[in-house]
C-alpha cells in the first residue's frame, strides 16, 4: 500500500510555522501567568500558631477555661440538726407491765437526740460572702458549714429561706470572693449546652455536661407551690442540690434542685430553678427576709379541646376558672366561674403553672390586666392583686 502525503504550497508552510511558534510560546508563558494571577481557591488551614481567623469552625472541644472561672464560686454546704428518735416500746416502762411480766420485758430505748447531717452545694453570688442554695439543704439546721474549693471553711448564717421556691440565702464572713453572674434564664433555649457544678455524694467538686432538655417544667416533687424548672440531662446526684447550672460562657442559668429517678441516682432527668426566679427570691430575702407574692384568688383547670369548643374558642388555649375565692381580688374585679383566662398583661397563657408563676412574680397591690373569654367574646379586665399567704397544705388558689 502506497502512503499518500498531503502537499501544501510553499507559502502555506510559513503560516503554519508561525502558528506553531506562537503556540509554543503561549505554552511556555502559561506557568508564569498562573504564578502571578490572584488565586480564587480557599486558603489552606493555618497551622503552627497561625491566626484563629483561619482556623476551621467546629464544636467546642473543651470547657476547661469556663470551669476554671466558674468553679471557685461553687461551694460545699454541710448542715446538721438534732432530732429525737421515736421511742420503741414505751409502755414497757409502765410499772403495771413490769409487775405483771417482771424483768422479762425489754427496756425501752432511750429517747436521746440524734444528729442528722445534710450535704449540698451553693453558689457565691456576691463577693461579700452571700451564697444562694436550696431551702431543703439548710431546712431546720442548727449549724451550717460552708467549704470553699480551696478548702477554707466558714460558719454560715441563714439570711432568709423560702420553702415555696426551695431557695435560701446564706452569709459567711469573707470578702473578695469569686462570684457567678446570673444570666437571663428567659433567653435559655432547649438544646443549649448546660454544665452542672456541685459536690455529688460528698466526693468533691464535680463538673458534668449536658443540654437543656426542656423548660417550664412542673414536677410536684417539692411542696408543689412555685415550680418553673429548667430540665437538663447533665448528671445531677445527691449533694448537687443548691449547686450551679451554668451556660457555655460561665453564667449561672439555674440552681440545681431535684432529680427524677426510679433508683435514687441520676438517670438523665434533673431540674434546676431558673436564675430569674432565683434572682427575684434572693433579692427579696436579702432586703426583707421574706418573699412577697401576688395572688389572684381563683381555682383553675386545664383547657381541653372539648372545653375550648364549648366555650367558643377557635383553638385550645388558656385556662378555665372553676372557683373564685369570696372577696378575693378576682371576685372584686368581676371574674366569674366559667371565664377562660387567655392572656396575662398581654402575654398568652399556655397553662395553669405558667399563669401561677406570672401572678406570684408580680408584687402584691399591682394592677394587672387579664384577657378573658366570656360568652364566646373576648374582653380585658383589670385586677389588683392581693398577697399570697403560704399554708402548710397545698392551696388550690392561684
Amino acid at each position: 500500500m502506497k502512503r499518500r502525503f498531503l502537499l501544501l504550497p510553499a507559502k502555506h508552510f510559513s503560516i503554519v510555522a508561525i502558528m506553531i511558534v506562537l503556540a509554543l510560546s503561549a505554552c511556555r508563558k502559561e506557568p508564569q501567568s498562573q504564578n502571578t494571577a490572584p488565586s480564587t481557591s480557599a486558603p489552606a488551614p493555618a497551622v503552627n500558631g497561625a491566626s484563629d481567623q483561619n482556623k476551621p469552625s467546629g464544636p467546642q472541644l473543651s470547657y476547661a477555661d469556663v470551669i476554671e472561672r466558674a468553679g471557685p464560686a461553687v461551694v460545699t454546704i454541710r448542715s446538721e440538726r438534732r432530732v429525737r428518735a421515736p421511742r420503741q416500746f414505751p409502755f414497757f416502762d409502765n410499772p403495771l407491765f413490769r409487775d405483771f411480766f417482771g424483768n422479762q420485758l425489754p427496756q425501752s430505748r432511750s429517747n436521746q437526740p440524734q444528729v442528722q447531717m445534710a450535704l449540698g452545694s451553693g453558689v457565691i453570688v456576691h463577693a461579700d460572702g452571700t451564697i444562694l442554695t436550696n431551702h431543703h439543704v439548710v431546712d431546720g439546721a442548727e449549724q451550717i458549714k460552708v467549704e470553699l474549693p480551696n478548702h477554707r471553711v466558714f460558719d454560715a448564717k441563714v439570711i432568709g429561706s423560702d420553702p415555696p421556691s426551695d431557695l435560701a440565702v446564706l452569709k459567711i464572713d469573707a470578702k473578695d470572693l469569686p462570684v457567678l453572674a446570673l444570666a437571663d434564664s428567659d433567653k435559655v433555649r432547649v438544646g443549649d449546652i448546660a454544665l452542672a457544678i456541685g459536690n455529688p455524694l460528698g466526693i468533691g467538686q464535680t463538673v458534668t455536661a449536658g443540654i437543656i432538655s426542656a423548660k417550664s417544667r412542673y414536677t410536684g416533687l417539692s411542696d408543689g407551690s412555685f415550680e418553673d424548672f429548667l430540665q437538663t440531662d447533665a448528671p445531677i446526684n445527691q449533694g448537687n442540690s443548691g449547686g450551679a447550672l451554668i451556660n457555655s460562657t460561665g453564667e449561672l442559668i439555674g440552681i440545681n434542685s431535684q432529680i427524677l429517678s426510679t433508683s435514687g441516682g441520676n438517670i438523665g432527668i434533673g431540674f434546676a430553678i431558673p436564675s430569674n426566679m432565683a434572682r427575684n427570691v434572693m433579692d427579696q430575702l436579702i432586703k426583707t427576709g421574706k418573699v412577697h407574692r401576688g395572688q389572684l384568688g381563683v381555682g383553675i383547670q386545664p383547657m381541653t379541646p372539648e372545653l375550648a369548643q364549648q366555650f367558643g374558642l377557635s383553638e385550645t388555649r388558656g385556662v378555665l376558672v372553676n372557683t373564685v375565692a369570696e372577696n378575693g381580688p378576682a371576685a372584686k374585679a368581676g371574674i366569674r366561674r366559667g371565664d377562660v383566662i387567655v392572656a396575662f398583661n398581654g402575654k398568652p397563657v399556655s397553662d395553669g403553672n405558667t399563669l401561677r408563676n406570672q401572678i406570684a412574680g408580680t408584687p402584691p397591690g399591682t394592677e394587672v390586666k387579664l384577657t378573658i373569654v366570656r360568652d364566646k367574646r373576648e374582653q380585658e379586665i383589670p385586677v389588683t392583686l392581693g398577697e399570697y399567704q403560704p399554708r402548710p397544705e397545698a392551696s388550690a388558689n392561684r
